[in-house]
């Protein structure tokens, strides 16, 4: 058997070679992979070049250099922050939004024939899950989304859907307490989604009630990203929003067969209390003094 560093050494050499990394026209467009994906940042609406130089791990010389590389071409425009000098703000030219686009068909072409390839492209795509969530890690935002934005939408419909492959009798929402989370916007809770690189991978609400108490709903992470302590980050933010709107009492249920789930409660302070609330498909309760 391949020792796990010599596999690891050769999946970083495949996806160099895929990627075009060490390529002097990326996708033959006559420059190399670094000025690509500045000019890819900042098509994506990045203009704060010191965020674009963190997104992309960049050392400042090195993003000087791709900065005035695409400035000579005239694919982009950098000028002083409008309200602190001392930043510098890049956009698109016209000639850089085509080039931006020329780019984003090559790439969305490049992918779709990389997946045409494989006979398994779901055991594929869920690798590369995988893989990403791993190596973006340090990277995760936890960013307050409304619970109706396409975000949001995205990671309740994965939840609901797990919920109704592991629950026996299945799961439906609307037999489930705020079934449309109107109580998970302030200034009564927040909803919470966890994004990876412009994807959403885990979210988690914090809706307000009428009783004394707030809950904690709809903690779900991406099978991609278990294992990384995004649950209990997701957590922990839920719980220093609720100190930021004066909650200090809150509850949450669960059930059994979601073992995981009740774990990390018990072991981040949640203590067993008895049922509170009439859902049909919770069975364990939880309370937690802020």
């Amino acid at each position: 058997m391949l020792d796990p560093v010599s596999r690891v050494r050769r999946f970083n050499r495949a996806v160099t070679s895929a990627v075009g990394a060490l390529d002097t026209s990326f996708l033959g467009r006559g420059r190399p992979l670094g000025a690509a994906r500045v000019l890819n940042a900042i098509g994506h609406g990045r203009s704060d070049v010191a965020e674009i130089r963190d997104y992309l791990a960049l050392d400042s010389g090195l993003m000087s250099r791709l900065l005035r590389s695409l400035e000579d071409e005239g694919l982009i425009e950098t000028t002083a922050h409008a309200d602190d000098a001392r930043r510098r703000v890049a956009k698109l030219t016209r000639e850089g939004r085509r080039e931006f686009a020329a780019y984003e068909a090559l790439s969305n072409a490049q992918a779709e024939s990389f997946l045409a390839q494989h006979s398994q492209a779901d055991a594929l795509l869920a690798a590369m899950d995988l893989i990403a969530s791993a190596l973006t890690r340090e990277r995760v935002a936890l960013n307050e989304m409304d619970p109706q934005s396409e975000e949001a939408r995205y990671c309740l419909g994965e939840y609901y859907a797990e919920l109704g492959r592991r629950f026996k009798q299945g799961f439906d929402v609307s037999l489930s307490r705020d079934p449309d989370a109107r109580d998970m916007r302030r200034p009564r809770g927040t909803f919470m989604v966890a994004i990876s690189d412009t994807l959403p991978i885990g979210c988690v609400g914090l809706k307000g009630t009428d009783y004394g108490y707030a809950e904690i709903k709809r903690l779900w992470v991406a099978p991609a990203a278990r294992g990384l302590r995004l649950g209990r980050r997701l957590m922990d933010a839920a719980e220093d929003a609720a100190r930021g709107l004066g909650i200090t009492l809150l509850r949450l249920d669960t059930n059994s067969a979601l073992p995981e789930a009740g774990q990390l409660y018990r072991t981040t302070g949640w203590r067993e209390i008895p049922r509170f609330n009439d859902d049909p498909y919770p069975d364990l309760f939880f309370e937690k003094q802020l």
